[in-house]
């Protein structure tokens, strides 16, 4: 299995030598886990620092803050890694859209403060948009951030943050502004360690992703230095959030590919071993054609993921073909883990085996990053000028 096709023009002789080490690491340190971490519901502390000796999170950050001076495929590789070996619980996709948001807006004190620790596991970024009131409206956001001197005061809750519980620094959307609308809104980063008043709710009980921590998270009148404002001014939150969604939404649709590929081999595996009616289950005509089906699907989301990166690496990629990228990947997914399952028989509804933890794990890839229905509204927009 392989994220990459053979005409794709961004992949270079570093970016395989890279795949070829994340496979090795993902094999020993991440498959042998898997069960205990869904089991305790986040994933070890160690694996982080692991995986930041490994150099798996510092690919695309600059060398003076602790990286390699590579670029957005060296993200893409490790999280395609991650997802190929069946794993959705680990939180780098969260980690790298919070690195990005710092790479691109954040002071230079804040990349060399930040950065390398990101880059090393040392410490767990994550991204507080969604609240009890809104989640793909983000200008309808209620938390606040007043200034108080040299400092803002945050109040405010959050939900369903993906690495909430273990998360050290935060990037937290809130209104410096109230009567300025998405013009009022600002990221505030914060740093967990000590922050008087800062709350993290309960662990989330979900459907799938159980390995990765999801927590309520609640602000009352913590103190923030200014300093920790992402950005040069206030009120660019929006925009900046607008910028960043389409890193984050081809995030969702390489975890799709990555997941879809391991799916089919599972289920490959196992109906040529499983036995019906005196032959194999990949023997009867439905299997094959099913199967058929799956694997044409995934190549077709391969190119158009491979061509969706290039033009990420050339800077041409736009919110439209982002947005067309998250919507059908994640479609696709789920379209292709019900056939799958299917092909388990009852064995598919167990879950000793992974093709029911991939069916739900599957599931919300519609909804977060922006739920497809607005995926769709988006790409509209972009037809009808």
């Amino acid at each position: 299995m392989s994220l990459f096709t053979s005409s794709a023009s961004w992949v270079t002789e570093e970016h395989r030598m890279f795949a070829e080490m994340a496979d090795r690491f993902m094999q020993d340190e991440l498959v042998p886990n898997e069960e205990r971490w869904n089991d305790q519901g986040m994933v070890d502390r160690a694996f982080w620092q692991k995986a930041g000796e490994m150099g798996l999170m510092a690919g695309s950050i600059a060398e003076e803050h602790g990286g390699v001076g590579g670029d957005l495929g060296f993200d893409a590789v490790t999280l395609y890694a991650q997802s190929s070996h069946g794993n959705c619980g680990w939180g780098y996709p969260i980690q790298s859209i919070v690195i990005h948001y710092l790479m691109a807006y954040g002071s230079e004190e804040q990349k060399q403060k930040w950065l390398p620790k990101l880059a090393s596991g040392e410490m767990v970024g994550a991204l507080a948009m969604t609240e009890p009131g809104t989640g793909s409206d983000v200008q309808a956001i209620r938390t606040t951030a007043d200034k108080d001197g040299n400092s803002y005061r945050l109040n405010g809750s959050k939900i369903f943050i993906t690495n909430g519980q273990s998360a050290d620094l935060i990037l937290v959307a809130a209104k410096t502004d109230k009567s300025q609308g998405s013009k009022g809104v600002s990221l505030i980063a914060v740093e967990t360690e000590g922050a008087d008043g800062f709350r993290k709710g309960r662990n989330l009980k979900k459907l799938g992703m159980k390995a990765n921590d999801t927590a309520e998270l609640y602000f009352e009148n913590v103190k923030v230095p200014m300093t920790n404002l992402v950005g040069p001014e206030e009120g660019q939150g929006f925009y900046q959030m607008m910028k960043q969604l389409p890193w984050e939404r081809l995030t969702i649709a390489l975890i799709a590919l990555g997941s879809i590929d391991f799916a089919i081999a599972e289920t490959v595996r196992y109906t040529q071993e499983r036995k019906a009616f005196g032959q194999r289950v990949m023997d009867f005509q439905n299997t094959r054609f099913k199967l058929a089906e799956c694997k044409t699907k995934a190549e077709v989301l391969r190119s158009f993921l491979n061509d969706c990166l290039a033009q990420l690496q050339a800077g041409t990629l736009d919110a439209a073909t982002a947005s067309m990228a998250k919507y059908w990947g994640s479609e696709i997914q789920n379209e292709i883990m019900g056939e799958c399952l299917q092909l388990f028989g009852g064995y598919g509804f167990m879950m000793e085996y992974p093709i029911a933890r991939l069916y739900a794990d599957a599931r919300v890839q519609t909804i977060y990053g922006g739920t497809n229905e607005i995926m769709k509204e988006l790409i509209a927009r972009s037809l009808d000028k």
